[in-house]
């Protein structure tokens, strides 16, 4: 398959795309295949991103891209259709900063393993489990899928950091995340 002559565009918040539900797929197609190297390319040459879902990049399809090796030299990229959490255990809180939240980075309380079934990207049933930093890039990637970005789940606005590249105020995060998070948990 010929790449992009450039990577997806990511969207930012508060892009309405953002907030909607993903559709699951009946299949995993030669079509959807094409657009999981996409996305995988796209993640790969951005150096900060660490996982994708499709609706970052305006599809409202359950597709996410994580690496596997969060945090380690070399990356590990897979790509999961139609992911579930199917078990969890644990707390904790860390900071987390998101591709379409840019330069923005909050505590976020999440469980500290999971373990995730999905469909591959040659439509094969596969299971993966995670701990650390690995169950919270799960987490917040599988959130994408139903229109929750990780500005929704943060509890303590005081520890929230901006960098310089951040387009938001804080105030504007905030009520980026107040008016626009889905309903339903």
């Amino acid at each position: 398959m010929g790449l992009p002559e450039k990577p997806l565009k990511i969207l930012s918040a508060p892009n309405p795309l953002l907030r909607k539900k993903s559709k699951a797929l009946r299949e995993v197609t030669a079509e959807t295949r094409k657009l999981i190297e996409k996305l995988l390319w796209t993640l790969h040459e951005d150096p900060l991103g660490i996982g994708l879902a499709a609706p970052q990049v305006g599809i409202l399809e359950q597709i996410i891209i994580i690496d596997r090796n969060v945090g380690q030299e070399e990356e590990d990229l897979v790509a999961l259709v139609n992911p579930r959490v199917v078990a969890r255990r644990g707390k904790e809180s860390r900071q987390e900063g998101c591709l379409s939240v840019p330069g923005f980075y909050a505590p976020v309380q999440r469980s500290s393993w999971v373990r995730v079934k999905a469909l591959s990207k040659e439509g094969k049933p596969i299971e993966l489990a995670g701990e650390g930093m690995l169950a919270r890039v799960l987490l917040h990637e599988i959130d994408h899928l139903h229109g929750i970005l990780f500005i929704d789940r943060v509890e303590d606005w005081q520890a929230c950091e901006l960098n310089e590249s951040c387009p938001y105020t804080h105030q504007r995060v905030k009520e980026l995340a107040h008016s626009g998070a889905p309903k339903s948990s």
